[in-house]
C-alpha cells in the first residue's frame, strides 16, 4: 500500500509537468506570434497605379475633439488621382464636428465632399445606421470605411485599392491558403494607438501595438482571414449588397468584424494592407481603459468563443509564473526567467515595428503587468455579457448583437 507521502510526491511531479508543459506551450507560441510578425512586410508602399478607381469615403461622425480636425483633413489631403467622394455623416446639426467638416470642406474647395445629417435610427448601433444612410449617396463602386478618429498617410488610398485589381498584394501579405484567382472582398488596415498619454494607455498600447496585430498575423499563418479590422476598410458595393448592405448590421457590436466574416463566407479573399494608420484618441484612465479592454474581450468572445477560450494558453507571463509556485526551484526559476526576459522584449520589438519608435521602452516593466492584468479580463468576459459603449450601457446577445439596458 503506497504511502501517503509517495502519493503527495506523485502528485506534485503531476502538477509539475502540466503546468511546465504550459509555461513551454505558452513560450513556442510566444515565438511562433513573434516570428510571423516579424516576417510581414509592415509599412511596404506598393507602385502607384497610374489610373486608379474612384472611390467613395463613408465617414461616421459623433462629437469632435483636439485630434478630429487633424484626422478628417488626412482623407482631404491624400494624394491619389482618382476621383475621390468624401460623406460625413452625423446625427445632429447641431454637432460640434459638423463645424470642423464645414470649414475643412472651405479649405479644400474642389473636394467632392458632402456633410449629410443622418436621422434615422436602424438599431442600437448608431455608427452602423449612419452608414447605412451613406451607402445610399455614394457615387462610385469602391467603398472606404473608416472610423472618426483615425488619422491616414497620405499614400493610403493608393494602396488600399491595389488588391482590387485582381491580385494579392504579394505572395507573403496574402492570406494563408488563399487561392491566386480569388477574387478580393475586402482590405483592412493595421492601426496603433499613436497617442498613449497616460500610464493606462501605456498598458493598453502594449495589447494594441504589440500583442494585437501580431496576433492576427498568428491566426492568418493557419487559415485566410474570415474577418476586418475596422479602422480603415475597402470594399466594393457588389460585395456589400451581397450581404444585406450595412442595413444587415444594425444591430452588432462588432460591425467591423462581421462585415469581414460575411463577406469572407461568400467566397471573398480578405486583403491586410501593409500600410499602417493611426488610433488618436482623448486621454484616459484607468478606468476607462478597463472598461474598453473588457469591451473588446466580451466582443472576441462571442465573435470566436473557441479561439478567444483557448487564448489563454498564450500567456508567457502567467504559465510560467504558476509553474513556479508549484514546483519552486532554481532551474524552474531559471527557465520562467527567460521566458519573461524574452516576452518582455517581443513586446518592446514588435511595438517598435509597428510604431517606428522606441519612446515605449522605458514602460518594458509593465509587460507582464499586461499579461497578469490581461488574466483577470479574461476571466471577467466569460462571467458577464453587458458592456459600456458610446456612453450607454447595452447588453451583448450570443450572436454578437446588443440590445439597450433599461435604466
Amino acid at each position: 500500500m503506497p504511502r501517503a507521502s509517495d502519493s503527495d510526491y506523485e502528485d506534485a511531479m503531476v502538477l509539475n509537468g502540466i503546468f511546465g508543459g504550459l509555461a513551454l506551450l505558452s513560450f513556442a507560441l510566444l515565438l511562433w506570434q513573434w516570428l510571423v510578425a516579424r516576417r510581414f512586410p509592415l509599412h511596404l508602399r506598393l507602385p502607384t497605379h497610374p489610373f486608379p478607381p474612384a472611390v467613395t469615403l463613408l465617414k461616421p461622425l459623433k462629437g469632435c475633439d483636439p485630434a478630429t480636425r487633424d484626422c478628417l483633413r488626412s482623407w482631404f489631403k491624400q494624394e491619389y488621382t482618382g476621383r475621390v467622394q468624401l460623406l460625413f455623416g452625423v446625427a445632429s446639426a447641431d454637432d460640434p464636428v459638423c463645424t470642423v467638416v464645414r470649414e475643412l470642406q472651405q479649405e479644400f474647395p474642389n473636394s467632392d465632399s458632402a456633410l449629410i445629417v443622418c436621422g434615422s435610427l436602424l438599431g442600437p448601433n448608431a455608427k452602423v445606421s449612419k452608414l447605412a444612410e451613406l451607402e445610399q449617396l455614394a457615387k462610385h463602386d469602391l467603398l472606404i470605411i473608416s472610423d472618426a478618429d483615425v488619422l491616414v498617410p497620405a499614400d493610403l488610398l493608393a494602396n488600399v485599392v491595389e488588391p482590387f485589381r485582381g491580385k494579392a498584394i504579394s505572395p507573403a501579405v496574402q492570406s494563408g491558403g488563399a487561392e491566386e484567382g480569388e477574387m478580393c472582398g475586402l482590405v483592412n488596415c493595421f492601426y496603433r494607438l499613436a497617442n498613449p498619454t497616460t500610464l493606462a494607455m501605456q498598458w493598453e498600447a502594449i495589447a494594441i501595438n504589440a500583442d494585437f496585430w501580431s496576433q492576427v498575423l498568428q491566426a492568418r499563418s493557419l487559415k485566410p482571414l474570415d474577418f476586418a479590422l475596422g479602422a480603415v476598410m475597402a470594399t466594393s458595393r457588389k460585395q456589400l449588397q451581397e450581404i444585406g448592405g450595412f442595413r444587415a448590421l444594425a444591430n452588432c457590436l462588432a460591425d467591423d468584424y462581421q462585415l469581414g466574416n460575411r463577406i469572407a463566407r461568400l467566397g471573398h479573399r480578405i486583403e491586410l494592407s501593409t500600410v499602417v494608420v493611426d488610433c488618436v484618441s482623448l486621454p484616459m484612465g484607468w478606468t476607462a481603459v478597463w472598461k474598453h479592454q473588457l469591451r473588446w474581450a466580451r466582443t472576441i468572445r462571442v465573435c470566436q468563443p473557441g479561439p478567444y477560450f483557448f487564448s489563454i494558453l498564450s500567456n508567457p507571463i502567467l504559465w510560467p509564473l504558476v509553474w513556479l509556485l508549484v514546483h519552486p526551484s532554481l532551474l524552474v526559476l531559471s527557465l520562467c526567467g527567460a521566458c519573461w526576459i524574452i516576452r518582455i522584449w517581443a513586446a518592446l520589438d514588435l511595438q517598435r515595428r509597428l510604431l517606428g519608435s522606441r519612446k515605449h521602452f522605458v514602460y518594458w516593466w509593465l509587460v507582464p503587468v499586461k499579461d497578469l492584468l490581461q488574466t483577470m479580463i479574461w476571466l471577467l468576459a466569460f462571467v458577464g455579457n453587458r458592456i459600456e459603449w458610446r456612453g450607454e450601457r447595452m447588453r451583448l446577445r450570443r450572436d454578437g448583437t446588443l440590445e439597450k439596458v433599461q435604466a
